[in-house]
């Protein structure tokens, strides 16, 4: 069975960090393909001020083009209205019907799940790969969770196959200690060592994170 991981997020910039963590995914899971979907109006972050999502978008074709395994969607960036993970994945269903789909998250925004939009229909309709992020421990799980996660844990154990959703895994790839707000700060200081070098060329051509 075809297996294609989603890995939502702003994207501004897209950094090492990103690929690292991508390239686990894929590794870890066995994926044929990763796709980036670079966010249109991330709804959760509604005072922070976004490069626009077209040139989000640019710099992320730029730094995924050293692997074949990834590509990247415009899905978010063309649609109208907040940005939703259900709707997202619901989207991605209705294009791979007999695919079996992941949504790659850390494991701070696994603690906040249960405050996303129509939580408890995007755990049955897409599997769930999460990497560690910062300090936080499963035990910090709000209960809600602590009673899905043995289950979804062993439903990917024991039915490893079908294009359902239901299923988790802890992946053991961690998420690299850079952030993309640390990364525009530093910028015009000529902090540019974590992106890929094409996404550098882009940032300074564009005049980004000049401020």
């Amino acid at each position: 069975m075809k297996r294609i991981g989603l890995f939502g997020g702003t994207f501004d910039p897209p950094h090492n960090g990103h690929i690292h963590i991508a390239q686990g995914f894929a590794d870890e899971l066995m994926l044929d393909n990763v796709i980036f979907i670079p966010a249109g109006d991330p709804y959760h972050k509604p005072t922070v001020i976004c490069t626009p999502a077209l040139q989000r978008l640019a710099m992320v074709e730029r730094a995924i083009s050293t692997d074949k395994r990834f590509s990247v969607s415009d899905c978010d960036v063309l649609r109208n209205g907040p940005t939703y993970t259900i709707d997202t994945v619901s989207l991605f269903r209705q294009v791979f019907p007999q695919t079996q789909l992941w949504w790659l998250l850390g494991m701070d925004s696994l603690l906040q799940l249960p405050h996303w939009h129509r939580y408890q229909a995007l755990l049955q309709s897409v599997n769930l790969a999460v990497a560690q992020r910062g300090q936080q421990r499963l035990t910090d799980l709000p209960e809600s969770l602590q009673q899905w996660l043995p289950d979804a844990l062993a439903k990917n154990m024991t039915v490893p196959d079908g294009s359902d959703g239901g299923r988790a895994v802890l992946l053991q790839t961690l998420f690299l200690p850079v952030s993309s707000t640390d990364i525009r700060a530093k910028w015009s200081s000529g902090h540019h060592d974590d992106v890929p070098e094409t996404v550098a060329e882009y940032i300074d051509h564009e005049g980004l994170y000049q401020a």
